[in-house]
């Protein structure tokens, strides 16, 4: 696929997940596309944990309420780090959301499906400390998105889309 069908193809998957598992090589792939993603004044605020052990990731699913991803044989957890850069102004989220759309994209180019929960984990229940806990994560890391790895077991459907016109414009709002 090119880039641009790779953009076109990916969705956010809620489905149930094949029992085929995520090679090693591949979660390595998908969160190398994630710290490549630009970083704001290079400071670099994204950290990954992949998890593939059967053991732990249905000890962190198993927390998540409402369930979620529940069959995913595979899951890459995005650590933050909240760090002023430029005249003190911190750009973790706007890092962390580059790496996860990096990965959504590679987790798509490697025939897989996924889908971001991070306000579902970070809400005021706080679900992502405790799979934190769960990770070992140091202080001084926030754990803020959950990505389940894997096949899916249905076809994705594809969402209804507005029309470019509707959203895009040239050289002013609402401009032809």
């Amino acid at each position: 696929m090119n880039i641009f069908d790779i953009i076109d193809s990916r969705r956010s998957y809620r489905g149930k997940y094949k029992p085929v598992p995520v090679p090693r090589e591949d979660l390595r792939k998908i969160m190398e596309a994630g710290l490549a993603a630009p970083s704001g004044c290079n400071k670099q605020t994204v950290s990954l944990i992949a998890v593939d052990d059967k053991e732990i990731l249905s000890k962190l699913l198993g927390i998540i309420d409402p369930p979620v991803a529940e069959t995913a044989p595979a899951a890459i957890c995005v650590l933050t780090q909240r760090i002023n850069a430029y005249r003190d102004k911190c750009f973790a989220v706007q890092d962390y959301s580059a790496a996860i759309e990096n990965m959504l994209l590679m987790i798509t180019a490697l025939g897989y499906e996924s889908c971001w929960y991070e306000g579902h984990i970070t809400d005021d229940d706080r679900i992502c400390d405790k799979m934190a806990a769960i990770l070992g994560v140091p202080d001084g890391y926030e754990l803020v998105c959950l990505l389940p790895v894997g096949v899916a077991a249905k076809t994705v459907k594809a969402p209804q889309k507005k029309a470019f016109e509707e959203r895009a414009w040239f050289n002013g709002f609402g401009q032809k």
